[in-house]
């Protein structure tokens, strides 16, 4: 069992140095989407998805360790989470002491993480709504009726209007 709880603890760390290291990802692709810089939004991305996969790996890997630990504690229960876990460690004072420490560590990342990923949702909704704005307007403007304009006799001057879409095909 306790070779169990410190590879859990191994595993509990290397997740929060993930997540530590992916705090500044995060606040820098803030400065990206404020900056719309469509490159440099991809390559943050490429190192957000790099270090979702290290999560995706180290949780996989705690899942079977807490399996395992709920086996050897004779707990049925699928679902044995980290909290329960620490409860169940009265003999084991300095794991319990770790394990609440690292709990508590990475609720607080996350709580972080979480925290800058809805501001940045938000900034990437503000900006697909200013998009759409923007293409409303342009395709009004398109396809308004006539030129608008008059001449010196007042008249409203026709000119019909290129009959080309928004789009350039030939691009």
């Amino acid at each position: 069992m306790a070779s169990l709880i410190d590879e859990l603890i191994d595993i509990l760390s290397k997740e929060q140095d993930v997540y530590n290291q992916l705090i500044p990802v995060v606040r820098e692709k803030t400065q990206i989407i404020v900056m719309n810089d469509t490159v440099a939004l991809q390559e943050i991305t490429a190192k957000e998805q790099d270090a979702i996969d290290k999560v995706t790996a180290l949780e996989n890997k705690r899942a079977r360790v807490m399996e395992d630990i709920g086996t050897v504690l004779g707990k049925e229960d699928k679902n044995l989470n980290l909290s329960t876990l620490v409860g169940l460690l009265d003999h084991q004072q300095k794991e319990k002491r770790i394990l609440s420490e690292l709990h508590d560590k990475l609720k607080e990342t996350v709580n972080i993480l979480v925290e800058i990923n809805n501001r940045n949702k938000v900034l990437i909704q503000q900006s697909l709504e200013m998009i759409e704005f923007n293409m409303n307007f342009l395709q009004s403007t398109r396809m308004s009726p006539g030129n608008n304009t008059y001449t010196k006799n007042a008249s409203q001057d026709n000119e019909k209007s290129s009959g080309t879409g928004m789009f350039d095909a030939k691009q």
